[in-house]
């Protein structure tokens, strides 16, 4: 009977709505079969959007008689609460009804793998422990090509969102090479944008790019697990081990409490942001409720270091507000360093222990950010003390100087134009963009640990040593190799990509092209004003560009040309080779 109960919901749901929903696409777009009555078909969608909201209502309380306990009922279909009390509100209003029926079936549909999933009893855990290193060797899919799999599926479901009519302002219908670039610049976290987030979209349109930074920022797969976990459904082992490559988790024990703290982390710190920038704005003149959402989005796009804002300037219109700067640079700071670094350091704090007992890489990570954060400062601040940074107090200049470092690494926000920043200072930029954020964070580039790694190998060979060493640790040769390779291919993409734009892009200057190229690859979002004025060609390049700087262009290179490992293994005689 219970097993029933689960399946008659989703059915009446698909069935009603899916046919609600089919009539309304339809009619709305004008797509009605030649010989269909246009007053018939209006009156059975005006009948049905008084029939949604109850057939919503049927389905909780089925879902209610399926579960033990009203607490598992709460936690589970809270969304579908969620759903149902504005369709009451509004009750009959076609459109309303119409967009919400969409959502909560595609949630529908989402989640319908958990309503199969069928309570194990010990025993039957056990055995399944038992079968998984057999099962292992059977996955379809490699870690590296599921993770491609689902930022690609997820990217092209919120394009196709992003082009309804109710995402363009005024009924516009965004071009689908807008909107995938669009989308992508998003979910990668880039910030690099061909159309005016403000003018060309509406809400709905501006909250579809809000939901692809914190998917994209958290990573498709971070936050499914996430939702998974928090429904009660445990973790499959093969999920399981795409989540650590994911997450940088050094084990699978740790990997579902990593997931909860990541969840954790990022609502507390989001939420202290977003208190934070609400009341700035409502401090510069906003009214409460556009204050409030617009602290609630810049907030998001900060600690996801998306830099996509709600101002056709990005942030230029408060560049001497010192309380905006510094909460959006250390909202940049706290997502670029990764979830692993915030984890071990609130760890250190609990304990009341001293910094020294950090990990090694939560020292590495946060020594080469001070690092990174204080040569950029200072680059800026001297560099264009007299230039654009002249006619601003001295508090001022190290302000935008520091919130400019900050944001250049990883989140594409700017306070002050770039167009009129000196040549070598552009250049400077574009080697930080290039070294990006931290493993395990919400940013791009080849990252902070990979850099350090490359710099260190440089002085243990200059100092004639043979091994590796950080913080009296010895690192293995395989990382000092992946280190180099993820270096290389990084240098070799870039490279390429800025061959092709020079070639598409021929109106360009190399300089222009090479920020823009640099900019897409370390999910910065930063332009010398070229983006909207790219050619279709541009514009997939630099979308193409975006993908790969997100998932790291070592996954997609696994992805492609991973293969299985042959059952016999031949080792080789050493060979000798000459360099340097």
């Amino acid at each position: 009977m219970i097993w029933l109960l689960t399946k008659i919901p989703f059915l009446i749901e698909l069935i009603f709505n899916g046919v609600y929903i089919l009539l309304y696409s339809l009619r709305k777009f004008k797509q009605l079969p030649f010989g269909w009555n246009g007053d018939l078909i209006d009156n059975i969608i005006a009948g049905f959007s008084w029939i949604v909201p109850i057939i919503l209502f049927i389905t909780l309380i089925l879902h209610y008689l399926s579960n033990d306990k009203i607490e598992d009922f709460f936690r589970k279909y809270v969304f579908s609460i969620l759903i149902f009390v504005p369709l009451v509100i509004t009750w009959g209003d076609v459109e309303f009804a119409y967009w919400l029926s969409i959502v909560h079936l595609l949630f529908s549909v989402l989640t319908f793998y958990d309503l199969n999933v069928q309570p194990k009893t010990k025993y039957q855990n056990a055995i399944d422990e038992k079968k998984v290193s057999l099962n292992l060797k059977k996955i379809p899919f490699s870690s590296a090509q599921i993770v491609v799999l689902s930022f690609g599926i997820f990217i092209t479901i919120m394009t196709f969102l992003l082009m309804l009519p109710i995402s363009g302002a005024g009924g516009n219908i965004i071009s689908f090479i807008d909107a995938l670039f669009m989308v992508t610049s998003a979910t990668c976290v880039t910030g690099l944008a061909t159309i005016s987030v403000k003018s060309d979209l509406t809400v709905f349109g501006q909250l579809v790019l809000l939901a692809c930074m914190q998917i994209g920022g958290l990573g498709v797969m971070t936050l499914s697990a996430s939702v998974g976990i928090l429904l009660g459904r445990e973790m499959p082992m093969k999920e399981r081990l795409v989540m650590q490559d994911l997450v940088s988790a050094y084990d699978l024990e740790s990997l579902l409490e990593l997931v909860l703290d990541i969840l954790k982390y990022t609502l507390a710190i989001e939420f202290g942001g977003a208190v934070i920038l609400t009341l700035s704005f409502l401090y510069d003149g906003f009214e409460f409720g556009t204050a409030l959402y617009m602290g609630i989005y810049h907030s998001i796009s900060a600690f996801c270091n998306a830099g996509i804002t709600l101002f056709d300037n990005n942030l230029e219109s408060f560049t001497t507000n010192s309380t905006i700067s510094f909460t959006i640079s250390f909202l940049i700071i706290f997502g670029g360093i990764g979830f692993t670094v915030l984890r071990d350091f609130s760890r250190v704090i609990v304990e009341k222990k001293s910094l020294k007992n950090l990990e090694v890489h939560s020292k590495v990570v946060l020594l080469t950010s001070i690092m990174l954060i204080g040569a950029g400062t200072v680059i800026i601040f001297f560099g264009e003390f007299l230039n654009s940074l002249d006619g601003y107090s001295l508090w001022e200049k190290f302000t935008i100087s520091f919130f400019q470092s900050v944001t250049t690494r990883t989140a594409g926000f700017n306070s002050i134009p770039l167009i009129n920043f000196h040549t070598y200072v552009i250049f400077f930029m574009i080697l930080l963009m290039f070294i990006g954020a931290s493993p395990a964070s919400t940013g791009g580039g080849i990252k902070t640990s990979t850099f350090a790694i490359m710099i260190q190998s440089i002085i243990t060979t200059m100092k004639g040593h043979s091994r590796v060493e950080f913080f009296n640790r010895r690192i293995s040769e395989s990382l000092v190799v992946r280190a180099v390779a993820i270096s290389i291919i990084s240098m070799i993409v870039v490279t390429f990509f800025v061959f092709m734009m020079m070639k598409v892009e021929p109106e360009q200057t190399f300089l222009t092209i090479m920020f823009e190229v640099v900019s897409a690859f370390g999910t910065v979002g930063l332009s010398l004003g070229i983006t909207p004025y790219l050619s279709v060609s541009g514009k997939l390049l630099i979308t193409l560009l975006m993908f790969i700087g997100r998932i790291g262009p070592l996954t997609l290179f696994l992805a492609i040309g991973e293969q299985k490992v042959s059952k016999g293994k031949i080792e080789y005689p050493e060979g000798q080779i000459m360099i340097g």
